[in-house]
C-alpha cells in the first residue's frame, strides 16, 4: 500500500474492575505493532468503581500499515463499506466500533469494547473526500487480502 490518506488511527478501549488488564491490553495489542506504547489513564466509574482507559495514537506510515492489515482481517469490510457514509463524520474522521473479546483471541470483528478513530486526509476538509478516502483505503485492503488469499 503505497500511500496512506490517514493522518493518525486512535485505538481506545475501557478495562473495567471486573477484567483482567493484561486480558484487556492483549485484546489493544491485536492491532498495534510490536512493542507499541499504550497510555494508561485511571478513571472512576459512576459508583466509584476504578475504570482503566488504555489507548494509543499510530501516527507513522508503517504503523498505520500495520493496523490496516490487522483490519483487513475483518469478515464485515463489505459491510463497512457500505456504510462509510455514516462511519465517516463532517470532521473527516473514520469510526468503527471492534470486539474486545474477539479480539483478545487474535480474531478482528466489528463489536463492542474497542473504538477505532482514524483522521482521513482530504482535500478540501469535506465529508464527501474523506469517504471516497476512506473507500479507496478499504478497498485496497480488501484486493490486498484477496491476493492473499489467493
Amino acid at each position: 500500500m503505497p500511500q496512506i490518506p490517514l493522518h493518525y488511527v486512535d485505538l481506545r478501549t475501557f478495562c473495567y474492575a471486573t477484567e483482567d488488564e493484561k486480558r484487556v491490553e492483549t485484546a489493544l495489542r491485536t492491532f498495534l505493532p510490536e512493542e507499541f506504547e499504550i497510555e494508561r489513564v485511571e478513571s472512576e466509574g459512576h459508583y466509584g468503581d476504578r475504570i482503566l482507559v488504555l489507548s494509543a495514537r499510530v501516527e507513522r506510515a508503517d504503523e498505520i500499515r500495520h493496523v490496516l492489515a490487522r483490519l483487513a482481517e475483518l469478515e464485515e469490510l463489505d459491510q463497512l463499506l457500505a456504510e462509510l457514509d455514516q462511519r465517516v463524520t463532517e470532521n473527516t474522521e473514520l469510526f468503527l466500533r471492534l470486539d474486545k473479546q474477539a479480539a483478545f483471541g487474535g480474531d478482528v470483528r466489528l463489536g463492542d469494547g474497542i473504538t477505532f478513530r482514524a483522521k482521513v486526509e482530504a482535500y478540501p476538509a469535506k465529508k464527501e473526500a474523506a469517504v471516497e478516502n476512506a473507500q479507496e483505503v478499504l478497498e485496497r485492503l480488501e484486493d490486498e487480502a484477496d491476493d492473499d488469499d489467493a
